[in-house]
């Protein structure tokens, strides 16, 4: 059977996906093409249904969630850090409030955690949109005060010289004491659900086996670029690549469902 799957070139999205596209998993019958894209551009298509297998925010699921189901594999889920609120100068949260932040797009968990976290502070934000890789250069050039970073970003804000605001993981741990979701693995609602558990079980095998040859999996996520060095790149996904990602379970679950106000159709891989 042909299966397209899109991920973004994110370090921990081509990771998981390096025993699949690298040839080390039987891949049970399916023949598989990978698309390639920017997550809020995987997002947007993923509104038509373009492809078997996507990546998605989860902030984008409830305007999703008649086209595909969750995959338990491959998720981005992280304790107590997650994207970064930065400024050009040092800033207190409040001040924002009279700022335009740029952020890298609205249907992303990033912006949908932000948000929440404005409404805490007393304000809705003010926002323009960049793709995610120019948020930085954009905030650090003063084109914008503030910016939302996520991805490989959130490694590299202090060395560009940009000030942390807040961090939005650590501050959803301490409001409601659960890891903050960030994006998963979507398959269509439509396809037949012998196929859509196949697939799950396939994914949860292409995560485990990421993390079993983590350094291949580097590599390989390293030749998509995006200015990061091995170690980094190491460093990046031992952190978004973890025991949630292989499974989401009770407490991953719990905080999508705490974040989207609603609680989405998981295969079980």
């Amino acid at each position: 059977m042909q299966l397209t799957i899109a991920h973004s070139p994110d370090s921990d999205d081509a990771y998981m996906m390096a025993p699949l596209a690298l040839g080390w998993l039987d891949p049970d019958g399916f023949e598989i093409t990978f698309i390639r894209k920017d997550i809020e551009q995987l997002n947007a298509e993923a509104t038509e249904a373009r492809y078997d297998v996507t990546a998605i925010s989860f902030g984008a699921y409830p305007e999703l969630k008649d086209r595909y189901d969750l995959l338990t594999a491959g998720s981005s889920i992280q304790e107590g850090t997650g994207p970064l609120v930065v400024s050009r100068v040092p800033l207190a949260p409040a001040a924002l409030k009279d700022l335009t932040i740029v952020i890298p797009g609205r249907r992303t968990s990033a912006y949908l955690s932000m948000r929440k976290w404005c409404a805490e502070q007393g304000f809705e934000p003010t926002v323009e949109l960049l793709p995610f890789d120019q948020v930085l250069p954009a905030v650090v050039a003063g084109r914008y005060e503030a910016g939302l970073l996520i991805h490989e970003s959130q490694l590299m804000y202090r060395e560009a010289g940009a000030h942390l605001v807040a961090d939005l993981g650590a501050w959803w741990k301490q409001a409601y004491d659960l890891p903050l979701p960030m994006g998963g693995n979507a398959i269509r609602k439509d396809l037949p659900a012998a196929v859509k558990q196949r697939f799950a079980v396939l994914m949860r095998r292409s995560v485990e086996l990421a993390r079993e040859r983590h350094w291949e999996s580097v590599d390989y996520s390293q030749s998509f670029g995006r200015g990061m060095d091995r170690e980094m790149i190491g460093r990046y996904v031992n952190a978004w690549v973890n025991d949630f990602t292989v499974d989401p379970g009770p407490r991953g679950r719990a905080a999508v469902t705490k974040l989207l106000g609603q609680e989405p159709v998981w295969i079980q891989g």
